[in-house]
């Protein structure tokens, strides 16, 4: 059995998906099982600190699916933060990580500042983050930031707020993985995994030039959706479903030979 493992960005959590994580198990099908992790401040962890590194993030999860005794190794499929996160899993504990697919994510040391978060979100991530804002008035700005979709963005968004009343993430753990997005550094080398790179050239919070910046710094693969926001997986989850399969087949044949 391959097990994969979805893991959310910024003060995001499991519901976030939006269903891709039930689109994706059926797609792979048998053995193939689909997991979804919490970040520490995020979802059913709202009320733990979020660490301020990434380091520590992945070693929250690495404890956590111990804890469910869900044996390694895994593949992990991560966007934004959490694809820091399996980065750093990966150079970490490379016995653990079988593959990963990286969606809209960057690195310092490998883009500067301004690509990694675009200057015209400044405004409205502060006043995401400013208290009095109601969690309607809060998935409505993110949304609007993250997906190119609008059609979409009024349901979404009252659905994701009334998680929001139901599991807030604090002030003060946005800020905490704000901290430890901002400080986390590339590694001197690529983890020693599989990897698939998946970026949105309309994404307008983190410029798509941070995943083609890492995929040429380390020869990974890069699949470009042309219109997508940076929630990818909400804006086009048929696309990234379908860059999945087509990858694993290649991947797991790899794995395979190796073993052998």
């Amino acid at each position: 059995m391959t097990i994969w493992v979805l893991l959310r960005g910024l003060t995001r959590e499991t519901v976030h998906w939006n269903g891709f994580e039930r689109r994706l198990a059926t797609a792979l099908g048998p053995p193939h099982r689909v997991l979804t992790l919490d970040l520490p401040g995020n979802g059913t962890l709202y009320q733990s600190n979020s660490p301020t590194c990434v380091a520590d993030m992945a070693g929250a999860c690495r404890a956590e699916l111990n804890r469910r005794n869900h044996p390694a190794p895994y593949v992990l499929v991560a966007m934004s933060l959490g694809a820091m996160v399996a980065i750093d899993w990966a150079c970490s504990a490379p016995q653990d990580v079988a593959g990963c697919v990286l969606i809209n994510t960057s690195l310092r040391g490998v883009s500067p500042f301004w690509q990694r978060l675009q200057p015209h979100n400044y405004v409205t991530l502060a006043r995401v983050l400013v208290p009095g804002r109601t969690a309607l008035q809060r998935e409505q700005a993110v949304l609007a930031m993250t997906s190119n979709q609008p059609a979409q963005q009024g349901d979404t968004a009252a659905a994701w707020a009334a998680v929001a009343r139901q599991r807030p993430v604090s002030r003060g753990n946005a800020l905490r993985q704000l901290l430890a997005a901002a400080r986390y550094r590339a590694p001197p080398h690529p983890p020693a995994v599989p990897a698939l790179l998946l970026a949105s050239a309309g994404d307008r919070l983190v410029s798509a030039q941070c995943s083609q910046r890492i995929a040429a710094a380390w020869g990974w693969p890069l699949r470009m959706h042309p219109d997508a926001g940076h929630d990818l997986p909400l804006d086009a989850p048929v696309w990234v479903q379908q860059q999945i399969c087509d990858w694993w087949p290649g991947v797991a044949s790899g794995l395979l030979a190796r073993r052998q």
